[in-house]
């Protein structure tokens, strides 16, 4: 039984604190936890392609201005430089804010979409959830294995022409709720993520050709009704592994998730 997630209420004192701190925390985790980071840039592609997937840069959102999608593209296009190219070596970890950094104005980073406590707000350097949620789901088709995710708390917008698992991308916000992938393979992993005029596009090559396929697949789904009036929507992610004879070799539980919705759902009767 998943405990009921009331929504929590903190005061502008106490989450500008809790920032403060755990980006601090952060900090001193990134030169004393022990980890080998990666930050070695290589302009040429490696050969083989792993996997690649791609988004639309342009959504229109229900009462979401689209100016805030505009921005959102500026600050893609200034982080994707960051991250493109980098290389990930055996025994090394990729960590998404420690190889883009700060999101400031002098950066060039402008006011996008940010979801604050379920609730559309904005901030400079808004919008690059898109980034590291394309990040997450290309890494889930690889062997990489993701060490640090952090789950989407809230469901903000209803499904619309949805091709991925509900839960299946990965929030952030500078620097504490990062995303980090460690290669504990024996090859060479590199990540590509670049603009086009109208999508978001990345890639995850590899040094040696791949011999593994992935298929992620929802294997669980319910909504339930929370005793403080609100709803909960629920899932599980599994992703089946096949070999080069699309033979399946195996059937692996990748995580869970459990958010606040902020629309109400649509309950046939018997759900």
């Amino acid at each position: 039984m998943i405990p009921a997630q009331k929504p929590v209420k903190r005061s502008p004192l106490r989450i500008y604190l809790g920032k403060k701190y755990y980006r601090i925390r952060r900090y001193i985790e990134w030169y004393t936890d022990g980890k080998t980071y990666a930050k070695e840039r290589r302009g040429a592609k490696l050969k083989y392609l792993a996997f690649t997937h791609k988004t639309p840069l342009l959504r229109q959102l229900k009462d979401v201005d689209m100016w805030l999608q505009h921005n959102k593209v500026k600050n893609l296009a200034i982080a994707a430089k960051c991250i493109n190219g980098i290389v990930l070596k055996p025994g090394e970890t990729f960590s998404y804010w420690r190889l883009i950094g700060s999101t400031s104005k002098n950066k060039g980073y402008v006011d996008g979409m940010i979801l604050h406590y379920g609730k559309v707000t904005t901030g400079v350097g808004g919008g690059l959830c898109q980034l590291s949620n394309l990040i997450y789901w290309m890494t889930l088709h690889t062997p990489l294995t993701v060490t640090e995710r952090y789950r989407h708390s809230y469901d903000v917008f209803p499904d619309s022409k949805r091709d991925q698992p509900f839960g299946s991308g990965a929030t952030c916000a500078f620097n504490y709720l990062d995303l980090q992938i460690k290669n504990e393979t024996n090859n060479t992993y590199q990540l590509i993520v670049y603009l086009t005029d109208t999508h978001l596009v990345g890639e995850w090559r590899v040094d040696v050709p791949p011999i593994i396929n992935y298929e992620i697949y929802e294997k669980e789904h319910w909504i339930t009704q929370e005793y403080w009036g609100g709803y909960v929507r629920h899932n599980k992610i599994h992703r089946k592994v096949y070999n080069l004879n699309q033979e399946l070799i195996d059937d692996e539980y990748i995580t869970e998730n459990h958010a606040i919705m902020m629309y109400e759902p649509f309950l046939t009767d018997g759900s």
